[in-house]
């Protein structure tokens, strides 16, 4: 089985406004209304490619509640845990004059030690070896930075693998939790070595400096426009460069977890190292064609994954 862990969810809204001019009076056009968070965007791309998991995480109040309606109407198997407050809204704006993005996020409802605890329960009982525990997104105020390398810990002794795609303190100690594999982006993945992480050769590097955790086996990272980088241990070294086509890329919410879908489907049919980096490009690629925060769909991604160019680099 595969869990995903959204403790931060978010009803994501992207509106527009023909021209975004501070300090004055806007009248905007709703573009979308999604039910995100990194982990529920992971669920819902697993669940078109036909591959179950269940979703679990932190949910509170009336927007809570629309989030279990919501999934729950679409089929996906829910065990949330109720907190206290109002589970965040978070803005997408879109200045159609100049095609930039504004996003205004909310903190989302503080987690108690009650609520992290229930948490740790549930990882613990459910956790059977082969499982895969994928932990993304931010934390909500309140969890102790060490979230995500305690459910690391209590899934791998029980013979699980944990995917890990944060950023910033929770993403240094869970690494400090040895997670099987991780994926952060270019700018989370700069943060992490304190350098800035650029061109393909510091790509390379860094994924490498990533696979050399111990207990690490899957290492990507993604870089936007330019698709991602990727290295399993088991491939003797090789780094993988996959750069998509040129395409027009709406919007790349959601895009990041779709490449980690798209990981983790080729890893789930045992693919090489090429063509798990194919399928995670071209799952990111598709989805940031769409508006909103919805998903590529499963035509496109096929269609996509012949296009992605592939660089190997050897040691």
């Amino acid at each position: 089985m595969i869990y995903t862990v959204t403790v931060n969810p978010t009803l994501d809204k992207t509106w527009a406004v023909p021209e975004l001019r501070p300090g004055e009076f806007h009248r905007c056009r709703v573009i979308s209304e999604d039910m995100a968070g990194k982990g529920i965007n992971v669920s819902q791309a697993l669940q078109l490619l036909g591959i179950p998991s269940k979703t679990l995480g932190f949910l509170g109040g009336h927007t809570g509640q629309v989030f279990r309606d919501g999934l729950t109407a679409l089929g996906l198997d829910l065990d949330f845990i109720e907190v206290g407050g109002e589970t965040r809204q978070n803005i997408t704006l879109l200045d159609e004059k100049t095609g930039l993005y504004t996003k205004l996020n909310e903190p989302g409802p503080t987690a108690k030690p009650e609520h992290i605890d229930a948490l740790y329960r549930q990882v613990e009982t459910y956790t059977q070896p082969g499982d895969i525990w994928v932990l993304s997104g931010s934390l909500p105020p309140g969890a102790p930075i060490d979230l995500y390398a305690q459910i690391i810990r209590r899934a791998q002794e029980r013979g699980g693998r944990a995917f890990l795609d944060s950023s910033g303190e929770a993403m240094q100690a869970g690494m400090r939790a040895r997670p099987f594999g991780v994926k952060p982006n270019s700018d989370e993945a700069s943060e992490f070595f304190g350098e800035k992480i650029a061109s393909d050769d510091d790509h390379v590097r860094a994924v490498r400096r990533l696979l050399q955790t111990d207990g690490t086996e899957v290492a990507a990272i993604t870089r936007g426009e330019d698709g991602l980088v990727l290295a399993l241990k088991s491939d003797s070294g090789r780094v993988i460069i996959a750069r998509p086509p040129a395409v027009e890329a709406i919007n790349p919410v959601a895009a990041g977890d779709s490449a980690m879908t798209g990981m983790l489907w080729g890893l789930l049919e045992g693919c090489d190292a090429v063509e798990v980096a194919r399928r995670a490009t071209a799952f990111g690629t598709a989805t940031a064609m769409q508006p909103g925060s919805r998903l590529g769909s499963r035509s496109l991604i096929e269609e996509l994954i012949p296009q992605i160019q592939i660089t190997a680099i050897h040691r």
